[in-house]
């Protein structure tokens, strides 16, 4: 299995470059691919802020790599329900971490708009500390 970098992925996502496209797409095809968390995040982040792509869009991408045969994610449960929740409002990257915190009692940020966005889904308490 080898190991993805976010570039590779954008590369296969966004189509940006023909021949680097070639490359990442055939490697996607024929090798079993592991595409960690952390790649996960900063995809959705070069998505989001360098190409504009909407919120659906990204959640499309997102699923749609993760849907391949031969892509293993890090934590696939954890990407799944970080995934809903961006779709349904919540920045990826707080999603991640409240995903990643359950069992706690609560998470602890000053962040007020992840505290309503996670009282919107029923996830995680958030407090302020």
């Amino acid at each position: 299995m080898l190991a993805v970098d976010t570039n590779v992925v954008i590369r296969y996502l966004t189509r940006d470059d023909a021949r680097q496209f070639a490359r990442a797409s055939a490697l996607i095809r024929n090798e079993d691919v592991f595409v960690c968390t952390t790649v996960l995040l900063e995809c959705e982040w070069v998505l989001r802020r360098a190409y504009q792509y909407s919120r659906e869009r990204i959640v499309d991408a997102l699923r749609s790599l993760a849907g391949l045969p031969a892509v293993t994610l890090e934590d696939p449960a954890l990407a799944v329900q970080a995934l809903d929740w961006l779709a349904g409002g919540m920045d990826f990257a707080d999603a991640l971490h409240l995903a990643k915190a359950e069992g706690c009692e609560t998470f602890v940020s000053f962040d007020r708009q992840l505290a309503n966005a996670a009282r919107r889904i029923g996830g995680l308490r958030v407090r302020a500390p």
